[in-house]
């Protein structure tokens, strides 16, 4: 019992070597590697940085051939600070935990790597170090890996100005974008109700993005084919499974580490920046001018009996 509490405790490399099977491992190992960083489930973490220690060891395919003193031959240390920096560059993150798995995934990716030990902590939310520490394996994670490769659908993203949601041709021209077989997801704007104002910048931007939201609500009670969706997990679920989408943007603005960079209550360069992040295949807007969306092709309809 005292092994095993002292194991828990020790470096994942003690982790690694008491876990080990028969075969022969190799490991590299990072230690101490501390980042600050916005991340926390609690409203008192948002907006304010803490820092964060990783400790990260990968046992590795042992390279049989002569090295050469060539670092293309090995898994470097790049790699596992490579796997973190992308990994909070990202979105923000809530848990400890979801960090540490999209770690794990993405060192695991690399083809020398067999099993990956994250450890993270929290180093400024009490008097010691709070923390959570995974092991996962390449067999594992196999089935996971081979979906990250796949490529994720291309969807049609459509702006509707208030004016456009009630349009009596409205859900017949539903009919025909969805015979087109691609996937939808509907975006936008505020409701036509007053909207507080308020000078408080973050208080302010969560009041825009419920007034999105709550008329997102509203289009979904008007076609109920729209589900309101608001992570990009589900997004993803349901155009790969024909659902209709509707964006709910509070959670993937705030949690963005490369944000909108607009006003929040500018929804036309919202869902230009959403069309950017989903890598749509157009932009249609629908009663309101053309945004500017690098890299989407944007299109734009009047509204009319037909919508467009």
């Amino acid at each position: 019992m005292a092994s095993e509490i002292r194991l828990a405790f020790a470096h994942p490399t003690e982790r690694s070597l008491a876990t080990a099977g028969d075969a022969p491992r190799d490991r590299i190992s990072l230690r101490d590697h501390i980042r600050e960083v916005e991340i926390g489930a609690f409203q008192a973490e948002r907006g304010t940085k803490q820092r964060i220690n990783f400790n990260v060891v990968v046992e590795v395919v042992p390279f049989t051939g002569p090295l050469d003193d060539d670092v293309d031959r090995i898994l470097s240390y790049d790699r596992v600070t490579e796997a973190i920096a992308a990994e909070l560059a990202t979105e923000r993150v809530n848990l400890l935990e979801t960090l540490a798995e999209r770690v794990a995934e993405r060192i695991l990716a690399e083809p020398q790597a067999l099993r990956a030990f994250v450890r993270i902590e929290k180093l400024d939310r009490g008097p010691g170090a709070l923390g959570v520490e995974i092991v996962r394996s390449r067999r594992e994670l196999e089935s996971r890996l081979d979906e990250r490769v796949q490529e994720r659908p291309h969807p049609r993203v459509v702006f509707l100005s208030n004016e456009a949601m009630e349009a009596p041709g409205l859900g017949a021209w539903i009919d025909t974008l969805e015979a087109e077989g691609a996937p939808i997801i509907f975006c936008v704007g505020p409701h036509d109700l007053a909207v507080p104002r308020l000078d408080h910048k973050m208080v302010q931007r969560r009041i825009d993005l419920l007034a999105i939201e709550q008329n997102g609500w509203r289009l979904a009670a008007i076609d109920e084919r729209g589900k309101v969706v608001s992570t990009r997990t589900e997004l993803d679920w349901a155009m790969k499974n024909g659902q209709i989408c509707i964006w709910a943007p509070s959670k993937m603005v705030l949690d963005a580490t490369d944000g909108p960079k607009g006003r929040t209550r500018d929804a036309l360069g919202l869902a230009a920046w959403f069309a950017a992040e989903m890598t749509a295949r157009e932009l249609l807007v629908v009663g309101a001018d053309a945004p500017d969306a690098p890299g989407v092709p944007v299109r734009a309809l009047e509204v009319g009996p037909t919508l467009g």
